[in-house]
């Protein structure tokens, strides 16, 4: 079974850096998640390269620690394919270059022909690096359904 909802959840963060995005520091981090999860969506994968730093790693809701390389390939290959990826709920924290944020992401689309629909419960820390914000660590949940 792939990862699909659980890989991605994350990722939960960033773009390139954030530097047209008004507001305070928290409101930046968390509209940087938001642009990671588009990227995902529209399996933009040079935004994703800048995106996450060379030791990117993801621990999904298997546990399973994933590399940003297998994160990568899965981009690559178009499988999962993204109808929603999107962030809400969600709080920050920035110290210095460092940020944590925490919220829920919502995936709905199919991996494998077929089709899936989950919330994640998510916390990635980001480093700015180079003047650009990199997602460094993401650790996801599955939410179950009630």
């Amino acid at each position: 079974m792939k990862t699909w909802p659980w890989m991605l959840a994350f990722l939960l963060s960033l773009t390139l850096a954030a530097p047209a995005v008004a507001g305070s520091d928290e409101e930046k981090v968390m509209a940087v998640t938001q642009a990671a999860c588009d990227a995902f969506r529209l399996q933009d994968l040079p935004v994703l390269e800048k995106l996450l730093a060379p030791e990117f790693t993801l621990v999904n809701s298997t546990s399973q620690v994933q590399s940003r390389e297998e994160n990568l390939e899965e981009v690559r290959k178009g499988d999962p394919k993204y109808e929603v990826f999107r962030n809400h709920d969600m709080t920050a924290r920035v110290y210095g270059d460092a940020a944590i944020v925490q919220g829920i992401t919502t995936v709905k689309g199919t991996s494998g022909g077929q089709p899936f629909e989950v919330d994640i419960r998510f916390t990635d820390t980001l480093i700015r690096m180079g003047g650009e914000c990199k997602l460094v660590v993401s650790h996801v949940t599955r939410i179950p359904k009630l």
